[in-house]
């Protein structure tokens, strides 16, 4: 079995990024991943808040992100860690077997939070989504709702309002919460409209979903919608670290700038981490702290 000098878990910008300032570094690096390389930005159909980028889609971020890693060396592992054991070195067990690190940075990132109602995960991919550029073509001239009224809700919205028939905002506060720039995009939509102070009680439909039920200020009312795109925000993903790593009260893993965790060796890059932005451009910095800070502790 060979040993690396840094094991990297998560594949997205901040465990790529690692990768690639490991590499640059000459340390021998394996980035493992359970899902999509790139993580959650390959959704974003069209990006323009990545430094050097005017516009660019998250899949050809993604693309040369993982490209630039491979090219210095780094080895891609599509697996699914299930824990880490500390000893001389790091072993990383995973559903395709174990990786020894001298040093680990993790790098897991987030996944979409549910609204946690009944039958829920029955009808996701049969009616809810959480990826309109994935998901946005199946509702062409459809009526959908989207849950939600962050910036991934409007980003959302205003992309499913180029096909869709209509689309309504379901925001549990009485204004919406992202950038201003996006709420005066989605004011400017005629097929938008926003619904304030609601929230979703229930999920309606059988073997197809045919709708919501609402509840307001006014009481329970029934929206018919073909489709549900639910933006409600992020969990990490750092329940297999619970008991080795300190995590908050959130899940996530407590670490300040430096990018350390309470365990040497081990360091945290990107949205799984305690921070207050969660951007590309911060996750990626956040690999960049956490491979150098390896680098020092590799001496």
């Amino acid at each position: 079995m060979r040993t690396y000098d840094i094991v990297i878990i998560g594949g997205g910008p901040a465990g790529l990024t690692a990768a690639v300032y490991a590499g640059r570094a000459n340390k021998s690096v394996v980035v493992l991943e359970k899902g999509t390389f790139g993580g959650q930005i390959t959704s974003s159909p069209k990006v323009e808040n990545i430094p050097g980028f005017q516009s660019v889609t998250g899949n050809e971020f993604a693309d040369k992100l993982m490209e630039q890693a491979v090219a210095l060396g780094t080895e891609i592992e599509c697996c699914e860690v299930e824990k880490i054991v500390c000893g001389e070195l790091f072993t990383v067990e995973t559903d395709e077997g174990s990786f020894l690190g001298k040093t680990v940075i993790i790098a897991t990132g987030t996944r979409h939070r549910l609204l946690g109602l009944p039958k829920e995960e029955d009808f996701i991919g049969n009616g809810i989504s959480f990826c309109a550029v994935c998901d946005g073509a199946f509702y062409e001239g459809k009526t959908v709702a989207v849950i939600g009224g962050g910036n991934s809700a409007l980003q959302e919205a205003l992309l499913l309002s180029e096909t869709c028939k209509k689309v309504y905002v379901v925001q549990n506060l009485g204004v919406l919460t992202g950038e201003d720039k996006l709420q005066k995009a989605v004011a400017q939509k005629q097929n938008i409209e926003v619904i304030y102070g609601t929230t979703v009680k229930a999920i309606l439909g059988e073997d197809a979903l045919k709708g919501l039920t609402l509840a307001g200020a006014s009481g329970e009312t029934e929206l018919a919608v073909d489709g549900v795109f639910v933006a409600i925000g992020l969990v990490p993903q750092n329940g297999i670290f619970e008991g080795l790593i300190q995590l908050d009260g959130c899940g996530y893993i407590v670490a300040g700038e430096g990018c350390e965790t309470n365990l040497p060796g081990v360091f945290v890059a990107g949205d799984c981490r305690t921070k207050k932005i969660r951007q590309v451009a911060t996750a990626a910095a956040d690999g960049a702290v956490a491979a150098l800070a390896a680098c020092s502790y590799l001496g």
